[in-house]
């Protein structure tokens, strides 16, 4: 190998040992288990506190759906226990049946989008406001009143201070997750691939906000999720909501 060739080899070396360390670095700032920012931590009895030491919130994201949202709450029934579901308002206007199922059967019901459009949500802090407003105005007339809890669309980890700054400022405290089925990123997982990252992926061992979806295309979470809850009932964990 001559000078040149070797020079130009270590130079291709060199760029792509800097892009495999940029990519890394941004995976791990962008990564939504690192942190719970859980800002709202109420429990389901009556006196708002907290006397277990370890505390499991079950979340479900952009519901509801007529096809796994009443699969979900049947489990949920069956097991005894508590959700908080964080509902898209669009999808919310024409299945109200089952946001007043949510709510009839003891769960919460939270704000977490009217549109789900990330482009038109976070173009600014005004949009935002308005977006959470529209939703909210849904979960009201359903329920007849609004909630004060909101869980950011992709999180709030990398999102702008003055959006995050917006919806404190609106009244609205936000709920991020620190555990995740992982239903949203793999590409058609099985019941047991969901149930092993719901027990594997908790930053926080005593404090676990999980992450999960009854989306109409969640058909393998509501099947995953009797066995998600009996692991954590065996190792006696609260099931609490946020409120």
């Amino acid at each position: 190998m001559n000078r040149n060739n070797f020079t130009a080899l270590c130079a291709t070396f060199l760029m792509c040992a800097i892009m495999i360390v940029f990519y890394a670095g941004f995976a791990v700032n962008r990564n939504p288990l690192a942190i719970a920012d859980a800002q709202t931590i109420s429990a389901a009895n009556e006196d708002d506190t907290i006397s277990n030491e370890k505390v499991i919130y079950l979340t479900f994201d952009d519901g509801p759906s007529d096809r796994v949202t009443p699969k979900i709450l049947d489990v949920l029934m069956d097991e005894g226990v508590k959700a908080t579901f964080f509902i898209i308002g669009k999808n919310a206007e024409t299945r109200k049946y089952l946001i007043r199922r949510e709510i009839e059967e003891g769960h919460s019901v939270a704000v977490h989008s009217y549109s789900h459009d990330y482009k038109e949500i976070y173009s600014c802090p005004e949009k935002l406001i308005k977006d959470i407003d529209k939703c909210n105005a849904v979960i009201k007339d359903i329920t007849g009143k609004k909630s004060k809890i909101y869980r950011f669309p992709g999180g709030s980890f990398w999102l702008r201070d003055e959006l995050i700054k917006a919806v404190t400022a609106h009244g609205m405290r936000y709920v991020d997750w620190n555990a995740s089925t992982r239903d949203a990123e793999l590409i058609n997982p099985t019941p047991a691939e969901l149930y092993k990252s719901a027990i594997n992926t908790p930053a926080n061992r005593d404090l676990i906000v999980l992450l999960a979806h009854d989306s109409t295309t969640r058909t393998s979470t509501a099947q995953a999720l009797r066995d998600i809850i009996k692991y954590y009932k065996n190792r006696g964990y609260l099931f609490a909501t946020f409120k």
